[in-house]
């Protein structure tokens, strides 16, 4: 049993996801081009994705890129959200 006076901490957060990153220029167009979380970042693609409606009906899992996206996708037309990240990390420093 735990003595009053010590309680047991909360694990932490992984800061890897927590520390901030530099987002390059073309996916600051999206983010904005301060330091910011990856999760963050990922929020933000997906605020951004879903304002514009640039899911696949079709298939949810499946980003179609507009102008913006694009650039950061390497010029696919779409990728599926787990290939997103992939795409993501190449613009974080």
């Amino acid at each position: 049993m735990l003595e009053p006076d010590k309680k047991k901490k909360a694990p932490r957060a992984n800061n890897a996801l927590s520390k901030p990153v530099q987002p390059s220029a073309d996916l600051a167009a999206i983010v904005g081009s301060n330091p910011i979380a990856r999760s963050a970042v990922v929020s933000k693609v997906w605020e951004h994705i879903k304002k514009n409606n640039l899911q696949n009906p079709a298939n949810k899992r499946e980003i179609l890129a507009d102008d913006k996206l694009k650039k950061v996708f390497g010029g696919k037309d779409k990728v599926s959200m787990f290939e997103m990240n992939k795409h993501l990390s190449n613009h974080l420093k």
